[in-house]
């Protein structure tokens, strides 16, 4: 696999990310894509799994007196599952326990699995084909030596007009095989401020799967078509009473901006497809690129480190250090839930989430509190947490948002990190369940810092930079962002009851400092957002 640290060193940013060394002291334990599981994990007898060398401290990190370092050596360390931490795997009392490398180069933790075998499947479109690797049931990306390769794609070939179930094509829709794999994508923008607008408001895109294409008549899955049709963008009160007009918007049910994921749309150079139907890959490749000797990589997995702490025992004291993160997807799209975005890559979901899902007491039966719709998940992800570190560390190639610290972080810090190549939200803060969290559950005192974030919401156009929901004490501070579809920065949540004469979300957010950033080059899709874009009552 081709590391993407090397940007670590490249350009001004090189000096800023240089940070003191940690002292360590023992015990330490090594970790290496040569090790043996039935070592001792001495340097001379390396273990081969992060799981293995998770379960060896657990072993000492009750009595040990100082910090816990486990080195990973150079290479790459495919993940078969998760590695998953809860409050077992926390530091010593008054100590952490470190994952870093073991030397210069920079360990790769990957979900992805290497794709092989490819053929010339039809030399007229220079189309290639490779079978799936054992395992492989479906993703959303592939990597070839390190570059994404984009979902066959294109515009419509007929013209569409909505239905209640989805549309009718005029004339029949032409015979594709695998119907069902095909997405229907709505591109918000500066449109919306024309009769031509899509998605369900300029600062988003969102997707749904169909669900059968029978000659004229298409049919959306459910309830992605509901929530995204017939959702409310804004109760309207009559003055101060509780009158509500449940009206949808009506631009999802215009014609979708593109069409993905159809072997009949392949011929542009880098461009793929997955047929599941046969367990068959297939690639157009771009000048220069030889399949014979390519790095192609196909995430597996949608979490690679999961962190999560209970109610009274959070997990803490954990350093991640010289270390990149990547190979990972994210399918819930390509289910019946599709993604029905309302902003900043937050879902409406559920069987009647267009009626009810955080929609509170602006609306019959509606679920508090309000703005509480579905968070895209982290592929690193934590929550109840404490003293959480990520040092020097790269989130590259991931499907889903990269890092999320989610509800109840408190005191954690992200330093010197790059994030690039991200499908969704490059970095998430917080949540936007928990207004009124209290003691541990409180998203508080995290430090984001020093940090490159830059090409990401590469798949989902309508995802942050760094997105942070409800929280308090936050720094963000002397971050470069840049080239991003939508907006750098947003924090806070709930604000859009202003709008009807009403108080935003009462929140515990507070004491927030956003200073000394660096931020170019965003909106470069979407519209209705900003380089900082702030929302909500934000303390």
């Amino acid at each position: 696999m081709n590391t993407s640290f090397s940007i670590l060193r490249n350009g001004a940013l090189a000096a800023a990310l240089l940070l003191p060394s940690t002292l360590l002291s023992a015990p330490s334990f090594y970790v290496s894509p040569n090790g043996d599981d039935a070592n001792s994990g001495a340097k001379d007898k390396p273990v081969r799994s992060l799981q293995r060398a998770r379960d060896l401290v657990r072993t000492v990190n009750r009595n040990s007196s100082g910090d816990i370092t486990v080195y990973l050596e150079a290479g790459v360390f495919r993940l078969v599952q998760p590695l998953e931490l809860d409050a077992r795997d926390s530091g010593p009392p008054g100590h952490n326990i470190i994952y870093t490398a073991a030397g210069t180069e920079t360990p790769i933790i990957t979900g992805a699995v290497p794709v092989t075998g490819w053929k010339l499947a039809d030399a007229a479109r220079n189309l290639w084909s490779a079978p799936a690797p054992p395992g492989l049931r479906n993703t959303r990306q592939l990597f070839i030596d390190g570059v994404r390769a984009h979902r066959a794609s294109g515009r419509l070939p007929v013209k569409l007009g909505k239905t209640a179930s989805g549309y009718t094509a005029e004339p029949a829709f032409p015979s594709w095989k695998n119907p069902s794999d095909v997405e229907f994508v709505y591109t918000g923008g500066n449109s919306l401020w024309t009769e031509h607008s899509e998605g369900l408001g300029a600062w988003t895109e969102p997707r749904c799967p169909v669900a059968s294409i029978e000659g004229a008549t298409i049919t959306m899955v459910q309830p992605c078509w509901d929530n995204s049709t017939r959702r409310i963008m804004l109760p309207r009160s009559s003055g101060y009473t509780r009158t509500v007009n449940l009206v949808g918007p009506a631009s999802i049910g215009k014609a979708p901006v593109s069409v993905e994921n159809a072997y009949e749309l392949l011929g542009t150079p880098g461009q793929w497809y997955f047929d599941r139907s046969t367990s068959t890959i297939y690639y157009v490749p771009r000048p220069g690129e030889d399949l014979a000797t390519a790095d192609v990589e196909a995430p597996v997995l949608e979490k690679l480190i999961v962190g999560q702490g209970a109610e009274g025992q959070p997990i803490h004291n954990i350093i991640f250090r010289n270390l990149e993160f990547t190979g990972a997807t994210w399918l819930y799209p390509s289910g019946p839930q599709g993604f029905s975005e309302i902003q900043a890559n937050y879902m409406v979901t559920g069987t009647n989430g267009w009626a009810v899902q955080g929609l509170c007491h602006l609306t019959p039966n509606g679920e508090c509190p309000y703005g509480d719709w579905t968070k895209t998940p982290g592929n690193i992800s934590f929550s109840r947490d404490q003293q959480i570190q990520f040092l020097r560390c790269a989130f590259v190639h991931l499907g889903g948002a990269g890092l999320e610290l989610g509800d109840g972080s408190q005191s954690d810090l992200v330093e010197g990190c790059v994030f690039t190549d991200i499908s969704a939200n490059g970095l998430e803060l917080g949540g936007v369940d928990r207004p009124d969290a209290t003691g541990g559950d409180i998203t508080r005192e995290n430090r984001i810092v020093n940090n490159h974030i830059y090409d990401v919401a590469a798949e989902f156009h309508g995802g942050i930079g760094l997105c942070v929901g409800y929280a308090q004490r936050t720094v963000i501070q002397h971050n470069q962002l840049d080239h991003l579809p939508y907006s750098a920065i947003s924090m806070g949540w709930g604000g859009w009851p202003d709008k009807i004469k009403q108080a935003g979300v009462s929140n515990f957010s507070e004491n927030n400092r956003v200073a000394d950033n660096l931020i170019f080059d965003h909106m470069l899709l979407l519209a209705d957002g900003a380089a900082i874009y702030t929302q909500g009552l934000t303390g």
